[in-house]
This record gives structure tokens, C-alpha cells and sequence, in this order.
């Protein structure tokens, strides 16, 4: 049985759409000669559809069922994205993992350029291997995160086209898919996410950040040439957490932890040497329904990463605690990003379930 898109097929299906051989069309896109990725950071499905109102150009797209992955969040649904490859593949695991041949913990939000992003994540990615076959690549987005760890190991590939507002985006999308030559254009847009986590999901502030992503989404509509195609997206969705559990506060939870990184809905727990199995034992037995306690074998068994490379094993934790809705994990390892409202990681419907909405000029 064929299973439903995730955000890994988004890029691969342009590269197909775009003629470029090797790449499988799973959304159904068609042919053309131009197409646009627009990603929304942090607009789910179900939160678009609960405030259409406020998205009036959105709420009017066809729609392609497609999840994100597990970790719900920004780091390993770009790395998906940006490679075609499911987590357990490009191993960028979470908003924080431990990095082996490091010895360190890695957050890739804030990564620049040690350790190696190309080392971390050698696999090519999409962006690269169609830019060998022909394919104009361009990237939209702020300068900021133009040499950042996350965009060298998961985007890298095609030139980069600075851009802090939407009329800029617009234009550099204008600019970019042009031409005679096969283009493929990446812009990626974040406010929605950044006033979700600080305010809420469905907040005055959030439903004003989603009435602007929809008026860019409108005005890329419009900037679309001929033969073009475009995929409006996101990485992941967002709910309201109104349940803390502070882990610091437990000794039991602490016992035998080396350290902890995660998220606060999707914690990794590296456990000391041979004392994983005590510590999901403690872990399930203190968090009980608040949260989904998983060996790293029966997170690997389960396919919650998809097919796992063997190289890549001993980033996953040896302990998995997946909070249950409404619940976040707190700790000092994340303090700032603890206390936000808004979280996502794990795996509830209103995380995962993510737009897939197709415009063709």
C-alpha cells in the first residue's frame, strides 16, 4: 500500500514536474517549466482550516494531503525537504540531538559552520543534483540565514537571493523564474511561526502574521509566469500547550541521564552506559499518560524516522519521551524555547498535517 506524501516529496516532485530525471512527481504537479516552493513556517492544516477566515487565497487552493516527519519541527522537515530523504537518512534529528563524532550536543537553528554542515549532512541535496542536470536553483529568503549550518547542510545548492519582506521575496521570485532555462525557486516565510510560539496559535498576533503569509501567497500567485507551478507549504503545524512538566524538578527523571536534547514536545534522553532500559522504565513509569516513552529500538522499529542509516544511529536518543497534546517537557537545557505557548515536535494530527496546496499558471 502506497503510503501519503510527506514533506520529503515537495522538492523531488518540482525536480520531476521541471522533467528532471531520477525524481518521482508523487503530488501530482504535472509538467512545467518553472515552479515555486513557498514555505510557511509553522502554518499547519488544521490551524489553516480553523481560521480560513483569515486566509481567504489559501482557503481557496486545492489541497494535497501530505504530513510533515517526526520531529514535527523546523530542522529535520528542511532537512527532509531540502533532501528528498526521510529523517532516519539525513540525520539532522530534532531542534537539538548529540552528535557523535562531536561528542557535543548540536541545535541546528543556531548552527554556523562548526562542526562541518557538509560533513554532518554529506547527502546531495535536491537542489544540487537538478542544478547538475540544468535546473536554475534560487533560494528567497533573509540574509541572515544565508551561511547558516541549517541551510548549507539541508539547502544548499543554487544561488542565494536575499530577502527580509514579502516584496522582496515577491521580486526575487519575479526575477528568478524566468526564462528559458528550467527554474526552481525556494522562499521560505516565518512569521507565522516566530508570533505562534510567542503568543499562541489563533492569537490576535498569529491571526495577523497568517493574514499577511496569505497576502504573500496571493502576490506570488500572481508573479507566477507561464508554465509554472507552485507548492505552498510548511514544515510543520503548531499547538497551544497549556501543561508543563518541569523534568528538572524530578530527580527520578534526572537519574542515569548523561544528558537531554529534543525539544519540548519530542525530548532525546541519552542515558549512561547500559542504563537505557532503567530509564525508560522511569520515564514511562513518572510521566505516564502525559507522555509516549520509547526505546531507541522501538522508536527505529516503529518507522517513526523512517529507514534509519546504521552511521546515524547514535544520534537518535536512547530514551524518546513524545509528549501527549497539550503537554510540554520543560528544562534548562531550553529554557527561553520552554516557556513559549506555541510548541510543535511531536506527533498529533495539528502537528504533522501540513498544506499542500498547488497553484499553475
Amino acid at each position: 500500500m502506497a503510503t501519503a506524501p510527506t514533506i520529503a516529496d515537495v522538492a523531488t516532485s518540482c525536480a520531476a514536474a521541471l522533467g528532471s530525471p531520477g525524481f518521482v512527481d508523487r503530488l501530482g504537479l504535472g509538467d512545467a517549466q518553472h515552479a515555486v516552493i513557498c514555505l510557511l513556517d509553522g502554518v499547519g492544516l488544521r490551524q489553516l482550516r480553523d481560521h480560513s477566515g483569515h486566509a481567504p487565497t489559501m482557503s481557496g487552493l486545492s489541497n494535497v494531503e501530505m504530513t510533515s516527519v517526526f520531529p514535527s519541527t523546523t530542522p529535520t522537515a528542511l532537512a527532509s525537504m531540502g533532501t528528498g530523504l526521510m529523517p532516519g537518512m539525513h540525520g539532522l534529528l530534532g531542534a537539538a540531538f548529540w552528535l557523535p563524532e562531536s561528542e557535543a550536543i548540536l541545535a541546528p537553528l543556531n548552527w554556523q559552520g562548526d562542526p562541518l554542515p557538509q560533513a554532518v549532512q554529506p547527502e546531495p541535496t535536491v537542489f544540487e543534483r537538478v542544478e547538475r542536470l540544468g535546473v536554475t536553483v534560487t533560494t528567497v529568503a533573509p540574509e541572515r540565514y544565508r551561511e547558516s549550518g541549517l541551510t548549507r547542510a539541508a539547502l544548499r545548492g543554487g544561488s542565494y537571493h536575499p530577502a527580509d519582506d514579502a516584496a522582496t521575496r515577491v521580486h526575487g521570485v519575479t526575477q528568478a523564474a524566468t526564462g528559458a532555462t528550467p527554474t526552481l525557486t525556494y522562499v521560505y516565510w516565518r512569521e507565522v511561526d516566530r508570533l505562534g510560539h510567542g503568543h499562541g496559535v489563533g492569537s490576535t498576533k498569529w491571526r495577523g502574521a497568517l493574514e499577511r503569509a496569505d497576502d504573500l501567497v496571493a502576490a506570488l500567485m500572481s508573479a507566477l509566469p507561464p508554465r509554472g507551478v507552485m507548492v505552498v507549504t510548511s514544515d510543520h503545524g503548531m499547538i497551544n500547550c497549556t501543561s508543563r512538566i518541569d523534568l528538572d524538578a524530578d530527580p527520578d527523571l534526572a537519574a542515569d541521564v548523561r544528558c537531554l536534547a529534543g525539544e519540548p514536545r519530542a525530548r532525546h534522553v541519552y542515558a549512561a552506559p547500559g542504563r537505557s532500559g532503567d530509564v525508560a522504565r522511569r520515564w514511562a513509569q513518572r510521566l505516564g499518560e502525559q507522555a509516549t516513552v520509547l526505546t531507541r529500538d522501538e522508536v527505529l522499529a516503529a518507522g517513526l524516522l523512517g529507514p534509519v542509516d546504521e552511521v546515524l544511529v547514535d544520534r537518535v536518543g536512547d530514551v524518546v519521551a513524545i509528549a501527549s497534546h497539550g503537554v510540554l517537557l520543560e528544562s534548562s537545557v531550553d529554557r527561553r524555547v520552554s516557556s513559549l505557548i506555541g510548541q510543535h515536535g511531536g506527533l498529533t494530527q495539528d502537528e504533522l498535517q501540513i498544506p499542500c496546496l498547488i497553484v499553475r499558471s
